[in-house]
């Protein structure tokens, strides 16, 4: 399933779908408690228990890759150990891409599709590392033989009490309450009722018998409309107002919406005002811009050109600098051939002052004479060698000729 799909299929499930994640987490969790994985797993390997939120992938929780994937691998190990497959604990140094892969396998024979990429593990942490926990944590329940069933909740008798119905939809006893609120706060007065109850009841126990007569009333209607009037202040009952009742918020939002509106018509007419004095203040910089451009283009031009020549003037400095290196160079090998030189000379001067050098070039001299002349019977000898031996060779050739003459008649006799 491609990364577009995915997230396709996120946006169709709701805005929720972002924090499912962490409900797969947590029912995890109460999965891996049912387990005993803090006995099985977790003290085997010196571990602390996990949070809540433990391989959830958030910038809001501080992570671990390292130590996540370890206890992942770990962890689903010992799931898959569990739900009665064998598997090798994986160590800390293994290849991580064959450990997944293996995972994988073994949640697959399951029957569990796996529709995601083994790369998606290997972080450690994310919805679907929660995914393959809670999948393997399930097998292993089911080898265990443990299922969740629905709570079941106690029956309860429970009587219908009489609601008073008005505008503000409160009870008698909320009325009560905030009457009492009302009378310590706002210090209005309120009518007594436990008073005026005892009165009632003191009134009706003077006569000790029960009258035997309809009791016909003396009073005038005049009077008793007075005297309605003058208790009827008393008899008021002040009802607070919910603050979270909708019709209260309502009226809030209505109220909110009139301010909005008219806080915008002000705010509009000084954004508008803002808005042309900036694009007033934009026109006249550009202007001033293009002013100084024209005005400034000789200078310009004049900048680039002393650019360019200064370029030219750097290009024949670097040359002119290297002719002067390479010039120096051939000083310094020169310097060092006339020193070899001087030397030389100085030596040679040296020997030629001295009388001991002519005594030897005398004697070389008189013994290269000896030689010429060792050389000079030497070369008669050779010469008169070669004489003789050109006069065999010849003498040798005019005999041969005389014999490969001689039988040439004699075959024509015979012919």
């Amino acid at each position: 399933m491609s990364e577009e799909a995915r997230r396709g299929e996120e946006t169709d499930r709701g805005p929720g779908s972002v924090h499912q994640v962490f409900v797969v987490m947590e029912n995890l969790l109460e999965k891996l408690k049912v387990l005993n994985y803090e006995e099985e797993l977790l003290s085997k390997h010196n571990m602390k228990s996990l949070s809540r939120h433990y391989f959830v992938s958030s910038p809001f929780l501080s992570s671990n890759s390292g130590e996540q994937f370890y206890m992942f691998t770990i962890m689903a190990a010992w799931l898959i150990n569990a739900a009665g497959k064998a598997f090798a604990e994986p160590q800390e140094y293994d290849e991580p891409n064959a450990t997944v892969s293996n995972i994988l396998a073994e949640l697959r024979a399951f029957g569990v599709k796996v529709d995601f990429p083994p790369s998606k593990l290997k972080s450690g942490s994310g919805e679907y590392v929660c995914f393959v926990l809670d999948r393997l944590a399930e097998e292993a329940l089911k080898k265990r033989g443990f299922t969740f069933r629905r709570p079941s909740y106690p029956t309860e008798n429970t009587e219908e009490e009489s609601v008073l119905e008005d505008d503000a939809e409160l009870t008698f006893s909320k009325v009560e309450e905030e009457m009492t609120e009302e009378a310590e706060e706002e210090e209005e007065t309120m009518m007594d009722l436990e008073a005026l109850k005892l009165r009632t009841t003191h009134t009706e126990a003077e006569p000790s018998s029960k009258p035997d007569e309809i009791l016909e009333s003396t009073m005038e209607a005049a009077e008793w409309n007075l005297e309605v009037e003058r208790v009827l202040p008393q008899l008021k009952v002040t009802i607070r107002t919910d603050n979270k009742d909708w019709r209260i918020h309502l009226d809030q939002m209505h109220q909110h919406r009139d301010g909005i509106q008219s806080s915008l018509t002000e705010a509009k007419s000084y954004l508008d005002k803002l808005q042309e004095d900036i694009g007033k203040t934009l026109e006249k910089v550009s202007s001033r811009e293009k002013y100084i451009n024209n005005q400034l283009e000789h200078l310009i031009q004049e900048y680039r050109s002393a650019q360019a020549q200064l370029s030219e003037a750097k290009n024949r400095y670097q040359q002119a600098s290297g002719g002067v290196m390479e010039r120096t160079r051939v000083l310094a090998e020169i310097s060092e051939e006339l020193e070899k030189v001087k030397q030389e000379m100085e030596s040679k001067g040296s020997s030629m002052s001295d009388r001991a050098s002519v005594v030897k070039v005398k004697q070389s001299l008189t013994k290269l004479k000896q030689e010429v002349v060792q050389m000079d019977v030497r070369i008669s000898l050779i010469q008169h060698k070669l004489q003789q031996a050109k006069l065999k060779e010849k003498s040798n050739m005019t005999r041969d000729m005389h014999a490969t003459i001689i039988p040439e008649p004699a075959a024509g006799l015979f012919a």
